[in-house]
């Protein structure tokens, strides 16, 4: 994968257990409720229906994260999460971790990539639709654990 303009200077890889304390930290300074748990990043880091994702840029280990689940027979992987460090937005992190989880994606053989972000998450929303995502299906009541709702979002990979 040749990386954007945008994209160039931030490199993803694949997290490590070294990575857990960042992951963890992270995870809570981003989300306010439904958060993913210590143990589950153990378990997705060694995990064959997950990639972890970890970007870099600059001399700076660790600006952000995302993880991509995949399902045995399924064609279609679901961006689950994605959470970048408040100084690192807007810098091309979040595009080099979403076309990282894409490229994960296709090396899996799947022909989409699918994500849900809450109704009122208008950056979030702004950049899928800047990468070429489609909003798809109706909107998901109550999806997340404080009860808003989340649009579901897809883009088909070549």
């Amino acid at each position: 994968m040749t990386p954007s303009p945008a994209t160039a200077a931030v490199r993803v890889r694949r997290a490590e257990l070294s990575d857990l304390d960042d992951l963890v930290s992270l995870e809570q300074a981003t989300f306010d409720s439904d958060r993913i748990s210590r143990a589950q990043f153990r378990r997705h880091l060694d995990s064959d229906s997950a990639r972890v994702l970890i970007a870099s840029a600059n001399h700076r280990r660790f600006l952000g994260t995302a993880m991509v689940f995949f399902r045995k027979g399924s064609r279609v992987a679901r961006l689950y999460s994605i959470a970048s460090l408040p100084e690192a937005r807007g810098k091309g992190v979040g595009t080099a971790l979403i076309e990282a989880a894409e490229a994960a994606a296709r090396q899996r053989r799947c022909q989409s990539l699918r994500l849900e972000v809450r109704t009122d998450n208008d950056s979030a929303i702004r950049l899928y639709e800047r990468l070429g995502y489609d909003r798809v299906g109706p909107v998901k009541r109550g999806f997340y654990q404080d009860g808003s709702d989340a649009f579901v979002y897809e883009k088909a990979l070549a």
